[in-house]
């Protein structure tokens, strides 16, 4: 793993994985903020989480899997190092456009009518559940990288 200037790569992975936790938890605060009523909260605490995420994504997540991973597929793709972090990748791509997406439809005008959904509920819960079992490939990841006897 590479360093990044002062940090090793170990000490910004633990770094990265509370800031992926407070998000999720950042998810949590913001749906019961939704069932108690307050949208505007609701709206800004899950708007903060999602597009704060695309930082994190962009400037760790992804240089380390092109690093660490890209060179190993598809060959070593059943070996849990490579498994789990494109895994990951897939799934966290698309939690996280579904994410924006849904942040346009419920915040915006921009997406056109046709394309708009009306089932906030279904929608925002089955995101959230997605975002979580994203989190629990990013644990797992984490744990196959750092923490798994070599």
């Amino acid at each position: 793993m590479a360093e990044y200037g002062a940090l090793d790569a170990t000490t910004i992975a633990q770094i990265v994985l509370v800031v992926e936790l407070v998000f999720a938890g950042m998810l949590i605060v913001g749906m019961f903020l939704a069932r108690r009523g307050n949208i505007r909260w609701h709206a800004r605490i899950q708007s903060i989480a999602v597009l704060g995420n695309v930082p994190v994504v962009a400037t760790w997540m992804l240089p380390q899997y092109l690093t660490n991973v890209w060179p190993g597929i598809p060959s070593e793709i059943g070996e849990p190092f490579y498994l789990f972090p494109t895994l990951m990748l897939v799934a966290g791509a698309v939690v996280e456009a579904l994410g924006v997406y849904v942040i346009l439809v419920a915040g915006t005008n921009l997406i056109p009518e046709r394309f708009r959904f009306r089932e906030y509920k279904w929608w925002m819960r089955t995101l959230l559940c997605l975002w979580w079992g994203v989190l629990l490939l990013g644990l797992t990841t984490y744990y196959f990288w750092f923490l798994a006897p070599s």
